[in-house]
């Protein structure tokens, strides 16, 4: 936290409430293992007295929460998202700047919430119209696809910090149980499976396989692997199949708990539940948060150690949030060469764009031209926050006949945590670039790589005067 942060005063109201009432407790109950009187806390959670440093360590020691919750500004997603809302033709004139909204997000989040999803279900039923008018128009139209099941998925995990307890424990009981290390994670998981389970792990040529990574057959007790996945791969997917063989009733439980609506968003939710209990297992949580502090978040070396992908070390690296054992707050993203998003976690660290693209300045899409190579930026996102960007584009392999698949991937966190990150060594003393959440989302002028005006700015068109940038604009 920076000096002028420190002296700002904290008004964290709505958060204090909602705490409360998740541990169903009374003013009363809150108060006393605060170690505060009842009418203090009152005006605490009415926000008529800032949150001091004294009362973030008690609820720290009584909560076991991380204080950061409370001592940042409001949730960058939340608030990305009713700025986009706000902007919407629909409410033009309403005028709603971003201190408004952060204080609506502050003082009601859950209405804040409701409101940001009933924007996104309005542009999804505009997007699906005009998808169906497309389509209608004749061959060869195309339509999107389900994108509001993704983010209510995306969502369901931001809303846990993509940490879950009970997979954690259920996975290091098993990697304790069979003595599973990653030098032997095939040939054990193989004999566990065979044992336990009486499954038989074969690994089957592409062309019979047409074009699956894993089935598993029940009638004939097989689980059948492609020869395209890497040999680490395969064990993943091994794990992934004992997560659901052996702990459907939990997978259950917090697929239910997640109260997702849509029926193809809850096997989604369970899918994600079932690669996370793998990827704990390959990667252990207290011998994964050990390395990665004594290595200072060396991501290379962490794959060396534990034999796993690059993205699946940074995958691990956004999940350690367990209470009293917590890892550095990192966000995700995993992009293809268009721009598409088909990974994204950490929204309330670093807000994304819902739909459309990002920003090209952004070292994430410039990792797509350099595979393998770890890229290292420093940027600042219009609200004034500065980020640190570790990109590297990412080569797999794809079926016979078709070329290879590229992603770019992107793992970053506060730039204030920098100093606790090898990769960022190098840029210690960089100037922040500056990088939008998404053109529509950016106010700043005179930007050459703009693509689409402000949602909030009136589009001037000077045919008279050619700018850097193809848009120029105004606050009138």
């Amino acid at each position: 936290m920076s000096e002028n942060q420190a002296l700002e005063k904290i008004f964290a109201g709505a958060r204090l409430r909602r705490l409360r009432r998740e541990r169903g407790l009374t003013q009363a109950e809150a108060a006393e293992a605060l170690g505060l009187s009842a009418s203090y806390l009152n005006l605490l959670e009415r926000n008529q007295r800032p949150v001091t440093a004294r009362v973030l360590l008690s609820l720290a020691d009584a909560f076991d929460v991380d204080v950061r919750a409370f001592a940042n500004e409001s949730d960058r997603q939340l608030i990305a998202d009713l700025q986009e809302a706000a902007a919407d033709p629909v409410l033009s004139g309403m005028e709603m700047d971003r201190m408004e909204l952060s204080e609506f997000a502050d003082a009601q989040p859950r209405a804040a919430e409701a409101f940001a999803r009933l924007f996104h279900a309005f542009r999804e039923v505009n997007a699906a119209t005009a998808d169906l008018a497309t389509r209608m128009a004749g061959p060869g139209a195309t339509s999107g696809g389900p994108g509001a099941v993704l983010e209510s998925v995306r969502d369901a995990l931001d809303a846990r910090q993509n940490h879950f307890p009970e997979l954690e424990e259920a996975a290091e009981a098993l990697s304790q149980r069979i003595g599973l290390k990653p030098r032997n994670r095939d040939r054990i998981l193989s004999d566990y499976l065979q044992s336990q389970h009486g499954f038989t792990v074969r690994v089957l040529d592409e062309e019979i396989m047409a074009g699956a990574r894993r089935r598993l057959d029940f009638h004939g007790r097989r689980l059948l692997l492609s020869e395209a996945l890497a040999p680490g791969s395969r064990a993943f997917h091994m794990a992934v199949v004992l997560a659901t063989l052996e702990l459907g009733d939990t997978l259950d439980a917090l697929t239910e708990a997640a109260k997702l609506e849509a029926p193809e968003a809850k096997k989604l939710y369970r899918v994600g539940l079932a690669n996370y209990f793998a990827g704990a297992a390959h990667m252990p949580y207290a011998a994964f948060l050990k390395h990665a502090e004594e290595t200072r978040y060396d991501i290379i070396r962490l794959q060396r150690r534990f034999e796993v992908s690059y993205e699946q070390i940074c995958h691990r690296l956004t999940t350690l949030q367990r209470p009293g054992e917590r890892g550095l707050p990192f966000f995700m993203i995993r992009v293809d060469a268009a721009g598409n998003v088909s990974k994204r976690f950490g929204g309330g660290i670093m807000p994304f764009a819902r739909a459309g693209g990002g920003c090209p300045k952004w070292n994430l899409y410039d990792a797509l031209r350099t595979p393998e190579r770890i890229l290292a930026q420093r940027f600042e996102l219009p609200d004034g926050a500065s980020m640190l960007s570790l990109a590297r584009g990412q080569v797999s392999a794809a079926p016979a006949g078709q070329p290879p698949v590229i992603h770019a991937i992107a793992l970053g966190c506060d730039w204030e945590h920098a100093g606790r990150i090898v990769h960022a060594d190098t840029i210690a003393e960089a100037e922040a670039a500056p990088v939008g959440i998404a053109c529509r989302l950016c106010d700043r002028e005179n930007c050459a790589q703009r693509a689409f005006p402000p949602m909030n700015r009136k589009l001037v068109l000077d045919a008279h005067m050619l700018r850097a940038s193809p848009y120029a604009f105004n606050e009138d």
